[in-house]
């Protein structure tokens, strides 16, 4: 017990990883995950618009390029990008392998984000668009300003989950061989852990991945009730009429039972 505690629970080798791992680690896995977030969902989003169309040469090379990204391995995907785009990488952003890590991060995140902007998009009532034609909208102008807007309300949550994959996926950039200064929660954690013979640093990086992601769990959650409880106002306010009635017709029950046993007694006093 002693020799597992030692190995995994070094207090002294776990607490100096610690700045290494915030001041580093947790600020390149931020960056690589927010960034490769924000392009993914602008990809994602025209990929998304693409895959509703009703025109086939926009739809099938959308289908193509989420079925291909999705079903290839995260690691695969970042390989293939780090290394076969090196040489234009180089050209663009110098020695610096970093750009290609968002790039190919941002590949990864496109396609599901993609897949997230459909489903909310199909989810809004087809009238609501033929509605728009009727009103003399182009389909695109009712799908920017009515279809979009609604379906993405309805997606935050997947949206939110999807960043927590992206700051997960971060993790395999260590491929690509950043620089120190550019290395990442696990990269950091697992070359300390090589040199100190230890995987207390391991630990350790394992628990700042779960600062980030276990509290964006719960607030995921919290919005995704809020949604649900916000979605419908109409639902709500028929849920709200059946209980007032349900209250108002016990007070009226409640209210029956004296009076008919006064009634009861007053027929008895009679006979």
């Amino acid at each position: 017990m002693n020799a597992f505690l030692q190995n995994f629970l070094d207090w002294p080798l776990l607490i100096g990883s610690l700045p290494a791992l915030l001041g580093t680690g947790l600020v390149n896995t931020l960056v690589l995950s927010l960034f490769s977030t924000v392009l993914g969902i602008m990809a994602g989003m025209v990929l998304a618009l693409m895959a509703v169309s009703n025109t086939r040469w926009l739809m099938l090379p959308a289908r193509m390029y989420v079925d291909l990204f999705r079903g290839l391995p995260a690691a695969l995907v970042i390989l293939v990008v780090g290394q076969g785009l090196a040489p234009i990488g180089l050209q663009i952003f110098g020695p610096n392998p970093y750009p290609l890590a968002i790039v190919a991060l941002a590949l990864i995140s496109s396609a599901y984000i993609a897949e997230i902007f459909r489903s909310g998009i199909q989810s809004v009532g087809r009238g609501q668009l033929y509605a728009c034609q009727a009103l003399g909208m182009s389909y695109w102008s009712g799908m920017r300003h009515v279809i979009v807007p609604q379906g993405i309300r309805r997606i935050l949550p997947a949206l939110a989950n999807q960043f927590i994959s992206i700051v997960k996926d971060s993790s395999l950039v260590y491929f690509l061989g950043l620089l120190t200064s550019q290395r990442d929660l696990f990269t950091i954690g697992q070359n300390t852990s090589v040199n100190t013979a230890n995987l207390s640093p391991l630990v350790a990086a394992g628990a700042v991945y779960l600062l980030i992601t276990v509290p964006l769990t719960h607030a995921i959650n919290h919005i995704d009730r809020w949604t649900n409880r916000h979605a419908n106002p109409r639902a709500r306010a028929s849920r709200a009429e059946r209980r007032a009635d349900r209250i108002a017709g016990t007070a009226r029950s409640g209210e029956a039972v004296p009076a008919a046993n006064a009634a009861a007694g007053i027929a008895k006093r009679q006979g």
